[in-house]
């Protein structure tokens, strides 16, 4: 054989059919997870979701635990790089710092109000104790993550005046929590949809707040009018994003 032909072979139909059916093994394997739970969940519903056999699964993936680990690990890290990328837009410039931290948070809601990322985070939590190693890798390549990457962004603000912070990291999951801590009880932890409006209400409000606490004014008591006095320490923000 070619080099020529060698190089058609790997990335051939064949090589995209694998990848395509294994893509839908783990979606299909996501949807029942997140329908039944771990225990209740079975390969044989989880092939037929796929529309594969059970060997495929096997030959694919292996065990229902090593599918499970897979699945949740692999849609945390394709969440997480999507939440990550609502970084870009951060604001440097001060004359745009409201506008461009609501359009931050807005961005960062709508990765972790995913069907797939809310999916993740329910079974996360529900399987924390059957999974713990589990539930500490996936927080540690995504949400810890992100709001190391915040605080940076965050650091950058105050280091040039226009924020007034002492610890960048418990600022930003400060800024996670405002933003986003009241819509998984708004949704049923996603399992209802969301009032747009609302959700703009929450960010907005959560962003005065953010202002009051840690803008430049903040000291004087100069923040925007309406904001609440800034929270207490938070945990790290939501188990996945999407």
């Amino acid at each position: 054989m070619s080099v020529g032909e060698s190089a058609q072979t790997a990335g051939g139909p064949a090589d995209r059919g694998r990848m395509d059916k294994r893509r839908a093994i783990e979606e299909a394997a996501l949807r029942v997870f997140a329908q039944v739970g771990y225990a209740q969940a079975s390969l044989d519903v989880i092939a037929a979701e796929a529309g594969v056999s059970k060997p495929t699964i096997y030959n694919h993936l292996g065990s229902k635990e090593n599918l499970f680990r897979h699945v949740m690990t692999e849609t945390a890290a394709r969440s997480n790089a999507k939440t990550l990328e609502v970084l870009t837009a951060f604001p440097n410039d001060p004359q745009e710092l409201r506008p461009g931290l609501e359009g931050v948070a807005r961005k960062l809601v709508d990765c972790y109000c995913d069907e797939q990322s809310e999916s993740v985070r329910r079974l996360l939590y529900a399987e924390a104790v059957r999974f713990p190693d589990l539930y500490d890798a996936v927080r540690a390549s995504g949400p810890n993550q992100f709001t190391e990457a915040l605080a940076g962004r965050l650091a950058r603000l105050a280091n040039a005046g226009h924020l007034r912070i002492e610890d960048p990291v418990r600022a930003a999951n400060q800024f996670i929590a405002l933003v986003y801590e009241d819509l998984p009880g708004m949704s049923a932890l996603g399992t209802r949809p969301l009032d747009p409006a609302e959700v703009a209400k929450v960010v907005a409000a959560g962003v005065d707040t953010f202002l009051r606490a840690f803008g430049p004014d903040a000291s004087t008591g100069d923040a925007p009018a309406g904001a609440a006095p800034a929270p207490g320490p938070q945990t790290s923000g939501p188990g996945v994003s999407g």
